[in-house]
């Protein structure tokens, strides 16, 4: 869903270049994310006589649902350099779209776990119907897992003695599995 850009120029000239620009940078963060409600930038120029760092002051504003704001700006004298315009818009957008990348990751709990806070084991028991099963860890431990927590949508492709990683939480319950990602399915070395 593309949402209307708000963009406002205080003491800079709008050029149709600049607004192509920033025009560009936005479709940029659709395809990162496509549902934000809102993205605001302004383009402001707050001092004549700056003497060190590039006079302008960008300021995106971008809201994701359910409630997340993401503020990305780049304000006078941040660098060494009277950077052009263009320059410090782009330097704006690409802070913007990395906040947003992760947000993304983070909802689609696609974001990356450390490797210390990864843990493997096996698929011990499975109840499909009811969409959850219990992990066994390598020390013998029990964890619950959700159909929810499976990267992948990968829940029906889990059998008895799948491999995985995954990441352990505190549940209301006990330990309970996160972010199961499934690394080795029994027999299928066998069949290659």
């Amino acid at each position: 869903m593309q949402v209307p850009l708000e963009l406002t120029f205080r003491d800079v000239t709008k050029t149709e270049d600049i607004e192509n620009l920033v025009h560009q940078k936005v479709d940029a963060l659709h395809r990162v994310c496509d549902h934000l409600t809102s993205c605001r930038v302004a383009i402001e120029k707050p001092q004549r006589d700056q003497r060190t760092g590039s006079p302008f002051r960008v300021r995106i504003d971008i809201h994701v649902p359910p409630g997340h704001e993401i503020i990305a700006k780049r304000e006078p004298g941040e660098s060494d350099t009277h950077a052009p315009l263009d320059s410090v818009i782009r330097d704006t957008f690409d802070a913007a779209q990395r906040q947003l990348k992760r947000l993304v990751e983070r909802q689609q709990g696609e974001e990356k776990s450390h490797p210390e806070q990864e843990a493997v084991a096996l698929v011990a028991r499975l109840f499909p119907n009811e969409d959850y099963g219990f992990l066994q860890t390598v020390d013998g431990r029990d964890v619950y897992f959700h159909r929810n927590a499976v990267t992948n949508d990968d829940f029906d492709r889990l059998e008895l003695g799948t491999g995985v990683h995954f990441v352990e939480v505190q549940g209301d319950e006990g330990p309970q599995a996160s972010t199961v990602r499934i690394v080795d399915k029994p027999g299928a070395r066998a069949s290659e």
